[in-house]
């Protein structure tokens, strides 16, 4: 036989090989990947790719809450899911010291440089960790943080709300409170607003670039080593789009921290508060100088970057799911709309202004409305962790060094077991206690702000903005979403509408 007919035969055979498997399949009726020859789960995820987090949600629901998926042969891709709050809890607080990001992390996020999201198991971590918690917990950081937020709710968010109301034409409000939220952190953390929330939405390369990193990262997490580090060689894909959203950000965040130093040593006129993270991260940084942090300058590059993407995503991924869900839930507007109005004392035909994080508490039913979001659209959908050394999980898995581990936070706001027979409905009365307080959830049940040492330092903060936007939109206008039962999550570390959330504004005051 020659080269032909051996190569007839064998794609002969590998055929009947697939069709054989694909019958045992289709009988099965199982939403679990086929364990394909070679290929193995490859094939399932490629055909669901684009419902990446409901088809998580259907076979680890399936599978009790764990699964193990076997990728291509010889691509280091196997993978282990879990969604056990048992593990989480385990993971995450218990057995924490085996479970930091690890290499094959950095590797993934070297975007991200030497920020508090990559040295989590070392001391330069919980240094980054303590400085941050000093800032945040300030009094005059509170009082920064409230003046920040209105000035650019009066001067950038409502004029264009008011325009778009004016002119009866749809805006993408995902747009919007992307932006909103990216001047906001910049301006808190650089004293720099980068007007990116202007009438005319224009297009800034830096603020764009976010996007453009979320997707090529995730694109990394599912992808063999090999293959994007060739796109990487090649700059061709979403690697070259990495790459130019890396050039983005230095040439934004470079010129920002030069000027604020500069204002820094000749004094200006600027309150010292204001300097607070700069001063506190240069002080940082002489502190830990042991040579491996590189220049001062790439230290504090790689600090704002990771507290910009942390203020700047989730926040807004939050708010946008928050006015989805109103979309489709008019009551719970309305119990909302009221709370508002008895508990910051204003009149319904009376434009809501300043209001302070302490009064922001008040508004109980609106904060379990939050939560609620956050149950079913985590802001960050799933985390990744690598063992350091062999260990049993409490579901009896047991995981070695190699173990790539993903623990999906989107499925476990779905799962039954943990929330009830309602556990797809937006429900913010399963937030309130029955004395009208807010009612707690442990973290390795409800881990949309992480869980354990990791929980996120700005939880707290990001509440206070979620409050104070979200009822400065909700009692100012009406905000209906075109056709929000076609609206679908991206497939995306950070929980994002897919198309952007296209709504018409009416003002009401």
């Amino acid at each position: 036989m020659d080269f032909l007919e051996y190569s007839l035969l064998f794609l002969l055979i590998f055929c009947f090989t697939y069709s054989i498997w694909f019958i045992i399949y289709r009988r099965t009726k199982t939403s679990a990947p086929t364990n394909w020859p070679i290929l193995r789960a490859l094939p399932a995820v490629i055909w669901n790719i684009h419902r990446g987090h409901a088809y998580m949600t259907e076979v680890l629901i399936e599978y009790g809450g764990t699964y193990e998926l076997k990728g291509p042969i010889f691509t280091n891709m196997d993978m282990f899911f879990t969604c056990d709050p048992a593990d989480i809890h385990y993971i995450f607080s218990k057995n924490f010291s085996n479970y930091p990001k690890g290499p094959e992390f950095c590797k993934i996020f070297d975007i991200l440089g030497n920020g508090i999201f990559i040295n989590v198991d070392h001391e330069l971590w919980e240094l980054h960790r303590k400085t941050t918690m000093s800032i945040m917990s300030h009094a005059n950081f509170q009082t920064l943080l409230e003046r920040n937020l209105w000035d650019i709710i009066e001067k950038g968010l409502k004029p264009i709300l008011d325009v778009f109301a004016k002119q009866c034409k749809t805006l993408d409000l995902q747009d919007v409170l992307q932006r909103f939220t990216f001047d906001a952190i910049t301006k808190l953390l650089l004293d720099h607003d980068p007007r990116s929330l202007s009438i005319d939405l224009p297009y800034l390369p830096y603020e764009k670039a976010f996007g453009d990193a979320l997707d090529a990262l995730l694109h990394r997490h599912i992808t063999p080593k090999c293959l994007w580090k060739l796109q990487q060689w090649l700059r061709i894909g979403k690697e070259k789009k990495l790459m130019q959203a890396c050039e983005a950000f230095d040439q934004f965040i470079y010129p920002c921290i030069a000027r604020k130093q500069g204002e820094l040593m000749h004094k200006t006129t600027i309150k010292d508060e204001e300097f607070a993270f700069l001063n506190a991260y240069i002080k940082m940084y002489n502190q830990w100088n042991d040579g491996d942090l590189g220049t001062l300058q790439t230290f504090l590059r790689d600090t704002f970057i990771n507290l910009m993407f942390a203020g700047r995503d989730t926040t807004s991924a939050a708010l946008t799911w928050f006015f989805v869900l109103l979309a489709k839930n008019p009551l719970v507007e309305k119990k909302i709309r009221e709370e508002i109005q008895q508990q910051l004392h204003v009149k319904e035909d009376e434009s809501l202004k300043f209001f302070t994080k302490e009064e922001s508490r008040k508004l109980i039913y609106l904060h379990g409305a939050l939560c609620d979001t956050l149950r079913l659209f985590p802001s960050v959908s799933l985390e990744h962790k690598v063992p350091l050394d062999h260990d049993i999980l409490p579901s009896g898995h047991r995981v070695s060094p190699k173990t790539r581990m993903i623990l999906p936070f989107y499925v476990m706001g779905r799962m039954e077991t943990l929330w009830g027979k309602d556990c797809l409905e937006f429900k913010p009365e399963r937030w309130i206690s029955e004395r009208g307080g807010i009612k707690h959830e442990p973290s390795f049940k409800f881990p949309a702000f992480n869980a354990g040492p990791r929980t996120c330092l700005g939880k707290e903060m990001a509440f206070v903005q979620m409050k104070i936007v979200a009822a400065a939109i909700i009692h100012n206008y009406n905000i209906q979403v075109v056709e929000p039962e076609n609206v679908y999550p991206t497939t995306s570390i950070v929980m994002q509408v897919k198309n952007g959330l296209m709504v018409k504004v009416v003002k009401k005051v």
